[in-house]
């Protein structure tokens, strides 16, 4: 495993991130096809032998019981102090007023909670899972701010928004002195390039760190493009993501993988880290399979002509994941 440092910061993380939306108990949540604890347990074992430090949960996935099940399992295999722990904060955690958003109430109350669940008392990257803009920006960076001075939190990241937005909560934070932002976890694969306008060029220039979400594009990028999976046929959001169109470039990752006698989903993941802005993908994983594909893509090495295939045949499309 290679590590690099989050940004600008001084923290190492593994250049693969294990996402966990996959973690949690199925019937608390949307998404039929979460793993227990039993099932993730090997998972997230399998993921720390291979040297990934790095584990990214939010407060909403599966009703909080996938930070639950991540606190449980990396409290009994890792060392709190060798692993990089990440959440998130904005989604609806009850059916009443003041239930989602930034909110200072809102991050306040769910930075204790996501502490009580991953039995923890710190957050390594607290993370904004959306731009809420019911909310005054100042008033959320002030209240990140107090969460990191009070110890909860290391540092603070933001997830899917317009470039505008990102910027004007970093100038908010910077004009009063309070802590930025590190990184930003956005919709960036093979089959959705429109970060690439301003968000990434953005990101470059202050030293902001890149975790793409979706880095494999639901899985369209691993399988035929007609070929569904369980969580293609439930997966809602993810239904209006891609566009018929993109079956070439899907072709083009098959051709380029049957070349040289690989997965799919190695040579998708390995375009993403050719990326000099990209710090690490974040991999959803229900199989031993996707974690060795993870890990086997930072060491493959894209030639300049590969790297044309696969981009040629992106078409511009709406703004989409926020």
């Amino acid at each position: 495993m290679q590590y690099v440092k989050l940004g600008s910061t001084g923290l190492d993380v593994s250049r693969i991130c294990l996402g966990c939306m996959s973690v949690g108990l199925p019937d608390r949540g949307v998404h039929e096809w979460t793993l227990d604890e039993e099932a993730s347990r090997p998972l997230i074992r399998q993921a720390l032998e291979a040297g990934i430090n790095f584990f990214d949960t939010a407060n909403v996935y599966s009703d909080g019981t996938s930070e639950e099940i991540v606190g449980r399992v990396l409290g009994d295999l890792a060392r709190r102090d060798e692993i990089v722990i990440a959440t998130k904060v904005n989604g609806a955690m009850h059916d009443g007023p003041n239930a989602r958003g930034l909110s200072r109430k809102a991050v306040m109350t769910e930075i204790d909670n996501s502490l009580r669940r991953l039995g923890t008392d710190y957050v390594d990257l607290y993370q904004i899972h959306r731009f809420d803009p019911a909310t005054p920006v100042e008033e959320t960076m002030e209240a990140l701010h107090d969460v990191v001075k009070a110890g909860k939190a290391r540092y603070i990241g933001a997830s899917s928004m317009y470039a505008w937005q990102f910027s004007k909560a970093q100038y908010m934070a910077r004009l009063n002195g309070w802590t930025r932002f590190v990184s930003m976890q956005n919709h960036y694969n093979l089959l959705y390039r429109e970060e690439e306008r301003e968000m990434l060029p953005l990101c470059e220039d202050q030293g902001v760190g890149v975790l793409p979400w979706s880095p494999l594009a639901r899985g369209r990028l691993t399988r035929d493009w007609d070929t569904a999976t369980a969580r293609s046929r439930t997966d809602e959001f993810g239904r209006n993501l891609y566009l018929d169109g993109d079956r070439e470039i899907v072709d083009a990752v098959a051709r380029i993988a049957a070349g040289r006698e690989t997965a799919r989903a190695r040579i998708a993941l390995a375009w993403l880290l050719h990326r000099g802005v990209v710090t690490a993908p974040v991999v959803g994983v229900t199989e031993p399979l996707h974690i060795e594909d993870a890990v086997a893509a930072v060491e493959v090495e894209l030639t300049d002509k590969e790297i044309e295939e696969l981009e040629r045949a992106y078409t511009p499309r709406a703004i989409s994941g926020h």
